[in-house]
């Protein structure tokens, strides 16, 4: 068995690229920036490092959320990787690993604030009764 997962949290790098396939099936096409920290060895101190990936939507998904994200949103994304391979025009060989999204959470308002919830708030679990010490003296098994 294999897995392919990863989910992965950024900014967008750039506007988002809607187009469709000759059928009239939805692409939209994105980077996104994702920061890892690592030391830096000449002054030890920690620093951000980018990485930068491009993310593929297909279909009505992509359509609908392209309205919603431009460079510089937040978003939450979880799919799958692809590895795709091309020829440019004067003959070399050339590779990328690209991000399909199954799922997207944007994780900033339209106006560029941040919330965490992506505008969805779970509503709270309704409160329990407290139970006594004693209530559950004659289930204990030993």
């Amino acid at each position: 068995m294999s897995i392919n997962r990863v989910v992965i949290t950024g900014n967008l790098t750039r506007d988002p690229e809607l187009t469709s396939t000759g059928s009239g099936m939805a692409i939209l096409k994105m980077g996104i920036a994702v920061n890892d920290r690592r030391k830096n060895q000449q002054s030890g101190e920690w620093e951000d490092v980018p990485n930068f990936f491009d993310v593929v939507v297909f279909g009505q998904r992509g359509e609908s959320i392209s309205r919603f994200l431009s460079k510089g949103s937040k978003v939450a994304i979880e799919g799958k990787l692809r590895w795709r391979s091309w020829e440019t025009p004067e003959g070399d060989k050339r590779s990328k690993i690209e991000i399909i999204a199954d799922d997207i959470e944007f994780m900033s308002s339209r106006d560029g604030g941040s919330n965490s919830g992506g505008g969805y708030t779970a509503p709270a679990a309704p409160a329990k009764k407290a139970e006594t010490s004693d209530t559950f003296e004659d289930d204990i098994p030993f």
